[in-house]
């Protein structure tokens, strides 16, 4: 059996890894809780720590990465709290240098660093919580508005969704009695993603976070920080909003208004992309199974997720579908 390609980064090898782009480790190293990267916090000679991110091999280009550098850097440069790329030394690349590359065994790995940032989930609950968070996505979004990615993902929900679905079907990962209910639940999403997304489409598209769930923003020194734009896309603005909220329908909106009345303080927003909520949990769930069923031939996966593929797994699926299919059926929310 072929080894995967993270199986030959060992420690010593990241160590050597950033020793090459001016980043000697002490020979402290602690892998972190990540499955789509390898992700390591290692500690310097000069008493630094950092965070080194080696990139999955294949998902992105090198100019999909430096997008994702770019953009940190300006939102840095415009005091938005977020932790940019270290400038690297040796053979790095882009402008500044903040990419490396080496090989290990023929395979191509790619890393970038960042000083290590510690904090904790935002409490939600708090209603001046959420008004500053609302402030911090507006900001982000005023400097993603200001020019476009070139490279990076550009989200098409319609034919995202479709995507994943057929992903999963010519996987044949979709198992047993319940892939006929499953095959009848998911073609009925991707009907009401298009749908939605033809009834509402989004005014503009602009630079966004992408993954703007609250393990992705640290709340430290008294306010939110970007820790993480590895999903950084082009997409509407509600895409970085919706995964901050959550409840009933009544707790969604008072907490949507409060998220609002921040962003609102640093961008305008259109809020007929609150009908795009719901499809756009939709397409998160669809998308989710099948960036699974791509990622299980790397060991960590059936480790961390070993329901993944069941009966009862699927049978989850289709409960979840159809009650997306009710929800997506309901009015769009109002502020």
């Amino acid at each position: 059996m072929t080894a995967h390609p993270y199986e030959t980064l060992t420690p010593q090898r990241v160590l050597d890894a950033l020793a090459d782009v001016g980043l000697p480790g002490d020979g402290r190293i602690l892998q972190l809780n990540s499955y789509e990267n390898r992700v390591f916090q290692v500690f310097l000679e000069d008493g630094r720590a950092i965070v080194a991110k080696f990139y999955r091999p294949g998902r992105w280009s090198d100019e999909q990465i430096l997008e994702e550098h770019a953009l940190a850097r300006e939102l840095a440069a415009a005091e938005v709290p977020v932790v940019p790329p270290l400038v690297l030394g040796g053979d790095a690349f882009g402008d500044p240098p903040t990419l490396a590359r080496f090989d290990v065994d023929g395979v191509v790995h790619r890393v970038a660093a960042a000083a290590r940032c510690a904090g904790r989930e935002p409490e939600l609950e708090d209603d001046a919580t959420l008004l500053q968070l609302g402030r911090f996505i507006g900001r982000l979004h005023a400097v993603g508005r200001v020019r476009p990615f070139q490279h990076r993902w550009r989200m098409d929900p319609p034919a995202d969704a479709a995507r994943a679905r057929q992903l999963l079907l010519d996987r044949e990962v979709v198992t047993g009695d319940v892939r006929p209910a499953w095959e009848q639940a998911s073609a009925a999403v991707v009907d009401a993603i298009g749908a939605a997304w033809a009834e509402t489409p989004p005014k503009q598209l602009l630079r966004l976070h992408g993954d703007c769930h609250l393990g992705n923003v640290l709340w430290r020194d008294g306010g939110p920080h970007v820790v993480d734009l590895d999903d950084a896309c082009t997409g509407p603005a509600v895409q970085d909003l919706w995964m901050l909220v959550s409840g009933d329908r009544r707790s969604i909106t008072l907490q949507l208004s409060l998220l609002l009345e921040g962003y609102a303080q640093f961008s305008d927003f259109d809020e007929s992309e609150l009908a795009l909520m719901e499809p756009l949990r939709s397409l998160r769930m669809l998308r989710y199974s099948a960036w699974l069923a791509e990622r299980w031939s790397d060991p960590a996966f059936p480790r961390a997720f070993p329901d993944f593929g069941t009966p009862a797994y699927w049978s989850q699926q289709v409960t979840q579908l159809r009650e997306q299919l009710e929800t997506m059926a309901e009015p769009p929310l109002r502020i």
